[in-house]
């Protein structure tokens, strides 16, 4: 089966990740630092902070920025349900802002129509987290002058974007946000296994979320309240046991070195499928001039979207591992018991009635690739 994405772990990942087996730790080592200092640097950012998932980087993000009972968040409905569980962890309610049909990320009309409906009753969103679905970046720049204007505050839900770009930013530079949440999990460009990463430029808000992260205990010793000896800690936070291990971050350091790379194939890959696909009932990912994808994912849409579950399931029976990303989050179950109904947001709805995932990932061979286009060829003939 060819799967629709997949890790690559190189010897050099395996010899890293033995290093730390053989060292004196496995966990709150020096490796993790390591680690987000290597991701801020890449990403241009002044701090990184590792956890353990990209839900949990969610979490002590909006909890980093105050949002509590009574708050409510805003995200896209065309996401995982960690871009909008995140929230009520917290205790805060949660709403949609409908996608753009060309982008597929948060339609920046639709929030500039719901901000202004919000501010008349009183209801403006504490947070806003604008998700780069598929590796695109949103329209950073609007967003945050719509948070200015209105006054919330903004995570880029970054898990499919590390090593995308934005304009002459770098996602992850937080340049147009307050933070910026990374996911490494197996399917995404790099992995630390099971693993997520959050930065930002605010010294305060890097502060709560290391606190959040670890039991919302410090032994700071320059930010005690007593000094008790140098065993001596103190809670300041009710905090998470979030802590990315020593072994998640040497291989993640590792992986690191190939992110450029890795993204470049990814637009290779792209680029064969745009121009071999071209002709067929199908609508292509978008590709923005003003923007570089990370290209986590490759989603066509059928324009017989009827047509979409036998198309699905004739790939899956030819040994292609398709998939679908997202079906919309207002329609799960929880959502609905929550007062979320179908047609809230149409084109969520409508996107999600014809999106089909292609295989798409570093090591997708040629012949692989070939063998995908052939059958979707055959198949929508």
């Amino acid at each position: 089966m060819i799967p629709y994405g997949r890790q690559s772990v190189s010897a050099e990942d395996i010899d890293a990740v033995v290093s730390v087996l053989q060292s004196d730790f496995l966990t709150q080592g020096p490796v993790l630092p390591r680690f987000e200092e290597a991701v801020a640097q890449y990403c241009g950012v002044a701090h990184a902070v590792g956890v353990n998932s990209a839900t949990s980087a969610l979490h002590i993000a909006c909890l980093a920025l105050g949002v509590g009972p009574g708050d409510v968040v805003w995200t896209s409905p065309n996401t995982f349900l960690a871009s909008a569980n995140c929230a009520l962890y917290c205790g805060a309610s949660v709403d949609f802002v409908d996608i753009d049909p060309h982008t597929y990320n948060m339609s920046v009309a639709s929030l500039a129509e719901k901000l202004r409906a919000a501010r008349k009753v009183g209801k403006l969103p504490k947070v806003v987290i604008p998700v780069h679905f598929s590796g695109q970046p949103c329209d950073m720049e609007e967003i945050a002058a719509f948070s200015q204007e209105y006054g919330f505050g903004v995570i880029e839900d970054a898990s499919h974007a590390v090593g995308a770009g934005y304009k002459d930013t770098t996602i992850g530079d937080c340049t147009h946000s307050d933070i910026t949440v990374f996911s490494f999990h197996p399917v995404k460009i790099i992995t630390t296994a099971e693993g997520g990463l959050a930065t930002t430029n605010s010294p305060e808000l890097a502060e709560r979320m290391r606190l959040f992260r670890s039991h919302g205990m410090t032994r700071d010793r320059a930010a005690l309240a007593a000094d008790e000896g140098p065993w001596y800690y103190e809670q300041r936070e009710l905090g998470y046991n979030y802590r990315l291990t020593e072994l998640q971050a040497a291989l993640g350091l590792s992986q690191l070195k190939n992110l450029d790379a890795w993204v470049e194939r990814r637009h290779r890959l792209a680029d064969r499928y745009d121009r071999e696909l071209a002709d067929l009932p199908i609508r292509l990912p978008a590709r923005l001039p003003d923007r570089r994808s990370a290209l986590h994912l490759y989603v066509i849409r059928l324009n017989q979207a009827a047509h979409r579950r036998q198309v699905f399931e004739a790939l899956r029976a030819a040994g292609i591992g398709v998939n679908v990303h997202y079906i919309p989050v207002h329609t799960q179950p929880y959502y609905q018991a929550l007062g979320f109904r179908r047609g809230q947001f149409p084109e969520s709805e409508t996107y999600y009635d014809g999106a089909i995932t292609l295989p798409m990932y570093s090591a997708m061979t040629d012949e692989d690739q070939t063998k995908v286009i052939a059958t979707l060829r055959k198949l929508l003939a």
